[in-house]
């Protein structure tokens, strides 16, 4: 998330590390077991853990959803359906609990996430952008 953070352009290198440590503490204040979070191993059809999958339920528009906080799959195992099958079972998951949605965060540069995503029926609902300048702009 540091790195990710560092590479948007939000975060100073720096800072970056602690601010990422601070973020997560304020997230997860008991760790595992704090109040409407949930984490998931994410596992192969072989039984290894392939990955993990992080959501909390939140309030959007007066309607509770599922936000993931986080998805990971170990680079081994990418590109073989293991997030798709993650998401799959977090729409079950959210539909069990009541929720009405499932929403995410995706850095615009993980091109490879926004693809996933909008393959998943997942739509942009508030995009940032920005623009570098340079002495050679007007």
């Amino acid at each position: 998330y540091a790195a990710e953070k560092v590479r948007s352009g939000d975060w100073a290198e720096g800072e970056a590390l602690a601010r990422s440590r601070e973020s997560l503490d304020g997230l997860l204040p008991r760790g595992i077991e704090t109040l409407d979070n949930h984490l998931f191993a994410i596992v192969g059809p072989d039984g290894e853990s392939v990955g993990m999958l992080w959501f909390a339920v939140k309030e959007r528009s007066g309607s509770r959803i599922a936000y993931v906080y986080n998805i990971a799959i170990d680079p081994r195992f990418r590109r073989q359906g293991h997030a798709e099958r993650a998401f799959d079972a977090l729409a079950h998951e959210a539909r069990r609990l009541g929720l009405e949605g499932i929403g995410l965060h995706v850095f615009g540069h993980n091109r490879g996430a926004r693809s996933l995503y909008e393959k998943l029926g997942f739509e942009a609902t508030d995009i940032t952008m920005f623009k570098p300048l340079d002495d050679a702009d007007p």
